[in-house]
């Protein structure tokens, strides 16, 4: 990453000229701590020359499996193997908003660069990744366990876990999303862009001190606030769903207070700036 890494999306200095935007045992029990909260690993890991930017993220224990009959597709998988669901869409908008903070570029042209770079010679994709991925796997704290051999069958499991995850993130988009989710990943990343100047005003109202103090440490969560806000004022989706899909991006890629922070940014953004009572429920036919 170069040093002139620009972040002049949220209101700090930038120099690139290019920029428009433990675990811990003991005798009678073990806490297995993700990776993700050792600090081992960052929840967006790099973004690659290539404009391949890659999402590392680590998972407690997966969910039981599935008990769908064989030859059943997956909720979130289409037909032919890839992503269909819109949370896909926010977490890939998420993934190049991220990967363009740092790479100083427009969001909507590196989304653009990304689905058009050519494979890798000799790139295969074994699909059943996809079928492992789990969007709604949150990272939390240390995991009580009974003895060593279970810390390190959860320790094994969440670096599959998170292997899997690179393997999908980092794949070219058609392989891992259908047209639906690119669609609407860029319809997304369109407004953010389009809205940016006011919601970075608006942003520097509304979130805490620490995070403008220190803004290079809060992209990611900089980021969500920008995805989520553009998507309610540009797009139309329903507040309460949009603000319960950036909670849920935040559970799963950012630390642990985050959620919170930006539950409530969210909220007042609603209350202050779309003249919106947060508490009123969304519509009962709004889809996530």
């Amino acid at each position: 990453m170069e040093a002139a890494t620009a972040v002049s999306a949220f209101g700090t200095t930038a120099t690139s000229s290019s920029s428009s935007y433990p675990a811990a045992a003991r005798p009678s029990r073990l806490l297995v701590t993700p990776a993700a909260w050792r600090g081992d690993r960052t929840p967006l890991s790099r973004a690659v020359a290539s404009s391949r930017a890659t999402l590392v993220v680590s998972n407690p224990p997966p969910p039981p499996p599935s008990t769908a009959p064989a030859g059943v597709a997956h909720s979130k998988v289409d037909r032919s193997g890839r992503f269909c669901s819109p949370r896909a869409a926010r977490e890939l908008a998420l993934m190049i908003s991220y990967a363009a903070c740092l790479e100083g570029a427009d969001v909507v042209r590196l989304f653009d660069r990304r689905i058009k770079a050519r494979r890798e010679t000799g790139f295969v994709f074994d699909k059943t990744c996809v079928l492992n991925y789990n969007h709604m796997s949150f990272g939390g704290g240390p995991l009580e366990v009974g003895t060593e051999e279970e810390a390190e069958k959860l320790n094994s499991q969440n670096e599959k876990d998170s292997a899997n995850e690179a393997e999908v993130l980092s794949a070219p988009p058609k392989l891992v999303y259908n047209n639906f989710v690119l669609r609407l990943a860029r319809e997304n990343l369109v407004a953010v862009a389009s809205g940016w100047d006011k919601h970075v005003d608006i942003i520097n109202k509304i979130t805490p001190q620490n995070w403008k103090d220190e803004p290079i440490a809060r992209i990611l969560e900089l980021c969500i606030l920008h995805i989520a806000m553009a998507e309610m004022t540009s797009k139309g989706t329903p507040h309460k769903v949009v603000i319960n899909e950036a909670v849920d991006l935040a559970k799963r890629f950012c630390d642990g207070g985050a959620p919170r922070v930006i539950n409530g940014c969210l909220r007042t953004f609603v209350k202050d700036h779309m003249n919106i009572d947060p508490s009123q429920p969304a519509p009962a036919d709004s889809k996530a």
